[in-house]
């Protein structure tokens, strides 16, 4: 019988993980895991001691060498483990160069390296300090072969700044190339200077096939020509000639005589930029023809064969080179395909791990609401009352009957008259009712010597068993709410995974639809992103860089983007660019079908510069717009700070996204945990939808608000008390259809009980409001505040505010036109 290996799992550790780790351990036992690493990392030492025999050859001006020393510092901070070999390659590279210099590049080597090592001794050696290094070493060494040669001069005083300046750009440039040369670069983005570096080091290296030739033909012509293909093919136009520019000036400072590769190479690679939607094979003729025009304007018959020879052969290894190798390099180069798709790829791994994430979090907030909502210990009321006399018996008899001579005969020889009598009292102490010596019934007094005593251990006891009710009730409520404001938070969670989910939608056939409905109307749009597209909750991103004063983006772009999609759309917002030449950033949103203009007037109580009273008015941002209104308990500061704190929290949690009952819950146990003192602050808030001008009225302990429709005025009341008062509050929803002109006036107290008691408040505020003649919203505050002050004959008796908001029907500044030709963008399904 075979025993199978039992796998132990350890909590938190998941079985994949576990697997894999096995299995390497196991393949680490066997060797391949070690054999592939070995392989690698002779891959990346040949290609490295490749680079550094090359740069060790590599000459310029005819006697200039910058390039070993460089190469051998960044070395030794990024590769610390290729130090040597990449030193005898650079030594071995020196003695085929054009004018051997081993021996100064060893010197170079070895003065630079005991540098950094007198430098780490102090705990100083760092990338930053490479560049000085190289520059110090190349100045100290060549000055000393100067000296020792006799041959100090001003020319040769010069030609060692030129050479040691060199060398400190060359460090900086190879810094940056590096780690792109050998993929070690943490991002996949390369910034414009990252490849300019690369370009320059990767002509550095074939500066060190200057010399070389097979059958007459150039190594370093071929090698160059290559490069610019690759890169013109993965860049285009600007990037190729870009290249050619600068491995022709590279190459010409190596080879006089090369001086006109700079043009030929930057025309061919501007050529084969320009093709590169055709491939490689468009690629390889646009720098054939590019190369072949100047070489017959530049050279003879012989050059004009040499060079076009050369051409084929790149052109040959750029057919060659496998498609995953573009793809690789693409990668890295901003504004290709390969490059914004590897973004979108990274984008969308990132929205569905965070929208994993915020799911999970929804998740447990769920479940602490559950848990926070299971009360337990509810038992119904027969056992509550079971429970409650076994309590009140164990209380009476332990500090009554366990003195008593009496005990044994009342709890064993007559127990069940006991029970009984007990219970009977235990009910009237429930009743509440309180005997006097003379009131104890005779039954008691017959069977229990201590009745009086007995039924006072019961009062007590009860009354401590009240209070401990009232704490669980409480604590019970505490626990509810706790457990909808989790439940609340669990929803908002929710949906925001899902909108990160929506988000994440592929939308490029309609953005390209977008693009070439604007490009038709002549309009140049740098980019496009939609962010959503559902049906009246429309985001449309768009970058361009238009004239100032000419508002194409309402005029033109938003009327045809309602034509398109079907439903009114204007511009949200604008952003300038940041910068000198930059794209502006313009959002497109579902026009709202209603606007809401507001108007407030308020005066505190005495004249005071401080009321009590607080408002907001205020666009949510989700399609819906606040009215609210509090009244603080008292005036002054206190009740300042009561009022504007529940408007605040009420605020920024509607803006979240929370359920407006639980909202009004939340702000309510906020107000009781400020403080033990007995504050409290009424609530009025009116949400308008402004896409359909459904209004929701939450009115918590407010006076009531009034919607004038013409000559009538429609009262909007509500029956509770304000928030911070009671744990458990009730919440009046009331919804109601406003119309198109409709102005709603909400106020506070000091408005409505102007007219004192004597009066049916509600009757005359409605004729207040029917008397007032002007519809704008700041008026009509400003006449109903007049007409309270001149009421009371100018005494402001108490703080007083009105908020008035006027509904009106939101007509488009620019109406939308019909491109011909044009169908509308087909909208995606929405994500449940």
């Amino acid at each position: 019988m075979v025993h199978k290996p039992k796998v132990v799992m350890f909590p938190g550790v998941r079985k994949t993980s576990y697997v894999q780790s096995t299995l390497r351990k196991g393949l680490e036992r066997t060797g391949i895991l070690r054999l592939a690493g070995m392989l690698a990392s002779r891959k990346w030492t040949f290609i490295l001691m490749a680079v550094g025999f090359l740069l060790g050859r590599a000459v310029i001006l005819e006697s200039l060498t910058p390039f070993a020393v460089a190469y051998f510092t960044v070395i030794f901070f990024l590769r610390r483990d290729m130090c040597l070999p990449a030193a005898l390659s650079i030594v071995a590279g020196s003695w085929f160069a054009v004018a051997p210099e081993p021996m100064w590049i060893a010197m170079e080597l070895a003065v630079v390296y005991l540098l950094l090592r007198g430098l780490e001794a102090y705990e100083r050696a760092e990338l930053s300090y490479a560049p000085l290094l190289v520059f110090l070493t190349t100045l100290i060494v060549r000055l000393f072969g100067v000296v020792i040669e006799s041959t100090l001069g001003w020319y040769e005083l010069m030609m060692v700044g030129v050479e040691a300046s060199l060398g400190f750009v060359l460090t900086l440039v190879f810094v940056q190339a590096i780690p792109v040369l050998t993929l070690t670069k943490k991002t996949s983005a390369l910034k414009n200077e990252e490849i300019i570096c690369l370009m320059i080091m990767l002509a550095s290296i074939m500066t060190g096939a200057v010399g070389w030739a097979v059958g007459g033909l150039s190594i370093e012509h071929i090698l160059s020509r290559y490069m610019l293909m690759l890169f013109a093919l993965v860049g285009g136009a600007p990037l190729g000639a870009s290249v050619g520019v600068v491995a022709g000036l590279i190459l010409s400072l190596a080879d006089a005589n090369a001086i006109v590769q700079m043009s030929l190479l930057a025309f061919a690679g501007l050529l084969a930029g320009l093709l590169r939607e055709g491939g490689k094979m468009a690629v390889a003729f646009g720098m054939l023809l590019g190369s072949s025009i100047l070489a017959i304007y530049i050279g003879n018959q012989a050059d004009v064969l040499a060079s076009t020879w050369e051409s084929v052969i790149a052109a040959a290894m750029l057919l060659a080179t496998p498609k995953t190798m573009i793809r690789l390099i693409s990668k890295y180069v901003p504004g290709t395909q390969e490059h914004v798709k590897s973004q979108h790829e990274y984008a969308r791994r990132v929205r569905d791990v965070t929208s994993q994430r915020v799911a999970q979090f929804s998740e447990v907030f769920r479940q602490l609401s559950r848990s926070f909502g299971q009360f337990g210990g509810v038992t119904d009321e027969k056992d509550r009352r079971e429970e409650a006399v076994a309590h009140f018996m164990n209380a009476a008899a332990e500090r009554t009957c366990s003195t008593c001579h009496r005990k044994e005969l009342c709890w064993e020889g007559r127990f069940y008259d006991t029970h009984r009598m007990m219970t009977s009292m235990m009910t009237t102490v429930e009743e509440g009712r309180r005997m006097g010596p003379k009131e104890v019934p005779k039954e008691w007094s017959v069977h229990c010597i201590k009745s009086q005593q007995v039924l006072a251990v019961m009062q007590q006891q009860y009354e401590l068993y009240q209070h401990d009710l009232r704490w669980r009730k409480q604590l019970n409520e505490s626990r509810q709410l706790v457990a909808e404001q989790l439940s609340g938070v669990s929803q908002v969670m929710e949906d925001l995974a899902r909108e990160i989910q929506r988000e994440g939608q592929q939308l490029h056939l309609q953005e390209e639809q977008i693009r070439e409905a604007l490009e038709g109307l002549g309009l140049s749009i740098q980019g496009i992103e939609i962010i959503n597209l559902e049906e009246g909750n429309v985001e449309i991103e768009v970058y361009h860089t238009f004239g100032q004063g000419y508002d194409e983006c309402r005029k033109i772009i938003a009327p045809l983007l309602t034509d398109i999609l079907g439903e009114p759309i204007a511009v949200m917002s604008e952003k300038p660019p940041e910068k000198n030449g930059g794209a502006s950033l313009v959002v497109f949103g579902t026009a709202k079908a209603f606007e809401v203009e507001t108007g407030v007037a308020g005066l505190a109580k005495g004249g005071d510069l401080l009321s009590g009273d607080s408002f907001s008015t205020v666009e949510l941002g989700n399609g819906k717009f606040a009215v609210a209104i509090s009244d603080g308990m008292g005036n002054g500061e206190r009740a300042k700070q009561e009022s504007s704190t529940a408007l605040t929290i009420l605020q920024q949690l509607l803006q979240s996204g929370m359920d407006e009952k639980l909202a009004i819950k939340s702000v309510n146990s906020v107000l009781l945990l400020r403080s033990s003192d007995e504050v409290f602050a009424t609530v009025d808030v009116a949400l308008i939808d402004m896409y359909s001008a459904k209004t929701t009225f939450m009115k918590i302990g407010s006076t009531p608000s009034f919607i004038k429709r013409g000559n009538e005025v429609i009262p909007i009341s509500a029956n509770n008390l304000p928030v911070g008062i009671l744990q458990d509050i009730d919440i009046d929803l009331i919804r109601v259809q406003l119309q198109p002109g409709d102005t709603l006036i909400m106020m506070t107290d000091g408005i409505y009980d102007a007219p004192g008691h004597a009066v049916n408040k509600e009757m005359w505020m409605k004729r207040i409001i029917q008397e007032i003649r002007t519809n704008n919203p700041q008026e009509i505050a400003d006449t109903l505040l007049d007409t309270v002050v001149r009421y009371h004959k100018g005494d402001i008796v108490d703080d007083m505010t009105v908020v008035v908001a006027r509904v009106d029907k939101h007509q488009p500044e620019w109406a939308t036109f019909r491109w011909p030709g044009r169908p509308t963008v087909e909208r995606p399904r929405t994500v449940s």
